[in-house]
């Protein structure tokens, strides 16, 4: 620990508290590199003790360390000094430390290890912007308790750098409503990713309602948003509720946006930029009290460009950006997401080091659902408490069979969502062509299904549907499936 010392030729005076000397070595030399003066402590008594003598104008500090934890100490601190700015740096890089820190009036949070340049930037920047207690009212933070209880119920899971980045996103976006627009290849948890915006934002005691776009027939996509009138049209023998109504004072999260038609297009920009949409047939008005979150596989700006996506709902959309990374390109994730899946099966079971290792090689082309659906497989079919490296490759091996077998699946659901077409009030059974509108809408999602099933192999697809090769690739043109990553959708 290094002695107080007076002010800086920068003027500014940096509190560090962490219980690695390492750690702290190479902030001090970092810092002191920048001009600034640094006071450097083991422990979160001795850094509290400056705070009151009234030293420092800004705090880092580690959350683990002998005494009082880090994240405690910040509303003590925001007692003592209003004004302290505080930036958490941790090697608990999980969700759960990032929404923490956030709501015990953090003002930035940073995972261990981190990029020293990306520190010093945020330091900068931190002494800079207005008072922290002007920013976060950190004084009138909530509890943190309800975020381990939210955590439970949430399956993101990884400590990359790509999920850090997503954590403090999530984390930063607790107190506002702004709309989020995700990008990702299917099967990466973008729906996942969305249920955790949800449980840590002010929403949280709202409803999740969850609406895949591209399954929703073309005539069918205002009702089923916006709801509909008695006698609205033929066959609309009584009033629906629509998923905006639905999802009043929660998060309506719209899956696969890219897939929305042009004029259903038209009614979501105008309902996000007045705020109130109206029910088909219906005279009043309905206060859109949602947080909207959208997701995308497809290449949105593409699609601006080529006429079939409004430019200005883009924008709208994509007010916060956010990228879901495929499993290939953050594979350190791999050994939690097993053992995640693994505990969520009920299961005591182990990968010995040659089986994770064999999961970790592997190209997952079906990212974190295919690696569900593997280890649940191998929780379920492996007797011995130990997963061994045949056993996993066996399990992957096995995919295409068990490709097959969720082909039957995708039948039953299917099969499912027609029977529930029929049953609605949604005018189906009204005028001719009954049969050709339920082709058109069980068609396109049975289509990609087959391809996320095959990992984008068109031909085994074909073969799976009973169709020929040319006849598929026509379908996937005519129905606008994006095939340039994988096949996935």
């Amino acid at each position: 620990m290094t002695k107080p010392a007076g002010k800086s030729i920068a003027g500014k005076t940096i509190l560090v508290a962490d219980d690695d000397l390492s750690v702290r070595t190479v902030l001090t030399q970092a810092l002191k590199r920048e001009g600034y003066e640094v006071l450097a402590a083991d422990n979160g008594a001795t850094l509290y003790q400056w705070v009151m003598e009234g030293r420092g104008d800004l705090v880092i500090t580690d959350v683990m360390m002998p005494g009082e934890n880090g994240l405690d100490l910040i509303p003590k601190i925001h007692r003592r000094a209003p004004d302290m700015r505080v930036i958490v740096i941790s090697a608990q890089n999980a969700l759960t430390t990032a929404v923490s820190a956030s709501e015990k009036g953090a003002l930035e949070y940073l995972a261990k290890p981190f990029d020293i340049d990306e520190l010093l930037s945020v330091v900068k920047n931190a002494l800079r912007r207005r008072p922290a207690g002007e920013q976060n009212n950190a004084g009138e933070a909530q509890e943190a308790a309800h975020v381990a209880a939210a955590l439970d119920k949430s399956f993101v899971v990884g400590q990359s750098r790509a999920m850090q980045d997503i954590y403090r996103t999530i984390a930063r976006l607790r107190s506002a409503d702004l709309t989020v627009l995700m990008t990702g290849e299917s099967g990466t948890g973008k729906e996942v990713v969305a249920r955790a915006f949800h449980q840590f934002s002010r929403f949280k005691d709202g409803p999740f309602v969850a609406v895949n776009m591209a399954a929703i027939p073309r005539e069918l996509i205002e009702s089923e948003l916006f709801g509909h009138e008695k006698g609205a049209f033929t066959g609309a023998t009584q009033r629906h509720i629509g998923k905006f109504e639905q999802a009043a004072g929660g998060t309506l999260f719209l899956d696969e946006i890219g897939d929305m038609p042009l004029e259903a297009q038209t009614r979501l920009l105008r309902v996000l930029q007045e705020g109130e949409f109206t029910p088909v047939g219906a005279r009043r008005h309905v206060k859109a009290q949602v947080r909207v979150i959208a997701a995308t596989h497809q290449d949105l700006r593409a699609r601006v460009r080529d006429g079939r996506f409004r430019e200005d709902l883009y924008y709208r959309l994509n007010v916060v950006p956010l990228h879901v990374p495929p499993l290939r390109e953050r594979t350190e994730d791999i050994p939690a997401l097993v053992q995640h899946f693994l505990r969520q099966s009920g299961t005591l079971k182990v990968l010995e080091p040659a089986a994770m290792a064999v999961f970790r090689t592997h190209g997952w082309p079906g990212n974190v659902r295919e690696l569900e659906n593997a280890v649940r497989r191998l929780a379920a079919l492996h007797t011995e408490d130990v997963i061994d490296a045949s056993a996993a490759q066996s399990a992957l091996s096995a995919a295409a069979i068990a490709g097959a077998a969720q082909a039957d699946n995708a039948q039953s659901d299917i099969a499912a969502m027609v029977a529930q077409a029929l049953s609605a009030d949604a005018g189906l059974m009204a005028g001719t062509d009954v049969y050709g509108r339920i082709i058109r809408m069980v068609e396109k999602p049975l289509i990609v299904r087959m391809l996320a099933m095959t990992g984008g192999n068109q031909i085994k697809a074909a073969e799976l549907l009973g169709l020929n090769r040319n006849t598929l690739r026509k379908k996937i043109r005519d129905l606008e499936i994006d095939v340039k990553k994988g096949g996935r959708s």
